[in-house]
């Protein structure tokens, strides 16, 4: 089963964070990474810019309409994410369980089953 494990950031707790609290952070990814590779669960992972540096594309009579900056202004938004193929529901929780992100108040960790990919309905 496929499932992707998503990063929900909020900048304001990110910055109250010191630089010695950031690098952890950066450290568990990197050990959880190289613990996913080594068991076989891990299919990819993202690292996502700041949502300031998006673009939103809107179809408007015929033509596209791009815009600067997130689709919505809100104080968290989607950081990366990670998506793994494990067992079952229970896995892949707790294997979000190690990101160190969900040591932190104010940030985010969401897991979700993948329904379909590439056209194929999941099983």
């Amino acid at each position: 089963m496929k499932f992707l494990i998503s990063l929900h950031i909020n900048p304001a707790v990110l910055d109250a964070l010191t630089d010695e609290e950031k690098a952890a952070i950066g450290d568990g990814h990197a050990t959880f990474i190289e613990s996913l590779k080594k068991s076989g669960e891990l299919i990819t992972t993202q690292a996502l810019v700041d949502p300031s540096q998006a673009a939103v594309v809107r179809v408007r009579n015929g033509q596209p309409v791009v815009t600067d900056g997130p689709f919505l202004e809100a104080k968290e938004y989607l950081g990366g994410f990670y998506l793994i193929d494990c067992e079952h529901k229970e896995r892949a929780i707790e294997l979000a369980a190690q990101i160190p992100d969900t040591a932190i108040e104010g940030l985010g960790v969401e897991v979700r089953q993948v329904m379909f990919a590439d056209g194929q309905l999941e099983a």
